[in-house]
């Protein structure tokens, strides 16, 4: 007999575990299998729970964008006008939470699957749209006509950050990462003010 309200707390584990065992192996080639026992049970459990791998990693992912959006929303709530709230964005990006090895691969795994899963292209979609709204809502009062290139140009070199960081082995660097950005943005907030 199942034991009453442990769903969530699996849940909770299998999400977790599938991030680890991507962050390891670099790749989607995980089995559900491996991915139970990292989690602390059988994968006949993890089938239930999720139907398949597919499934389970969609779910890692919606979980990833939740913290991910918490993240942004209680970063955008402290920071005092437009530059700062876009500054809050581009850290929230490379915030530990966001930026370690594992959810790094977790996301170029999540931008593979977007080409063949229409849920995981829904979700990836509804991420880049949030957050070149975001960016660009915030860049128009300090470049104004400019700001929809300009969050295009933002958005792509943090996809651009991840992207180089799942070809080394080291831990990402979350300061360079977020000065790099940074000083695109302050390039193209220089060329509005020209």
């Amino acid at each position: 007999m199942p034991k009453v309200g442990m769903e969530p707390i699996r849940r909770a584990a299998l999400v977790k575990a599938t991030i680890a065992e991507i962050g390891e192996s670099g790749t989607l080639d995980v089995t559900v299998s491996q991915i139970a026992k990292r989690a602390g049970m059988s994968s006949a459990l993890a089938h239930h729970y999720f139907g398949g791998k597919e499934q389970i990693f969609l779910a890692a992912m919606r979980h990833t964008l939740m913290l991910y959006a918490a993240e942004v929303r209680g970063a955008l709530a402290m920071a005092n006008g437009p530059a700062e709230r876009v500054e809050a964005i581009v850290r929230v990006s490379f915030s530990p939470t966001n930026f370690r090895r594992e959810v790094v691969a977790a996301w170029l795994n999540f931008y593979v699957l977007a080409q063949v899963s229409d849920e995981a292209q829904r979700l990836l979609r509804a991420y880049q749209m949030r957050l070149r709204s975001n960016l660009r809502y915030n860049l128009r009062p300090l470049i104004g006509d400019r700001a929809e290139d300009a969050a295009e140009r933002i958005a792509a070199l943090i996809d651009g950050v991840y992207l180089k960081h799942t070809l080394g082995h080291d831990q990402p660097d979350r300061d360079r990462a977020v000065a790099k950005v940074l000083g695109c943005l302050s390039l193209e907030v220089s060329k509005g003010a020209a």
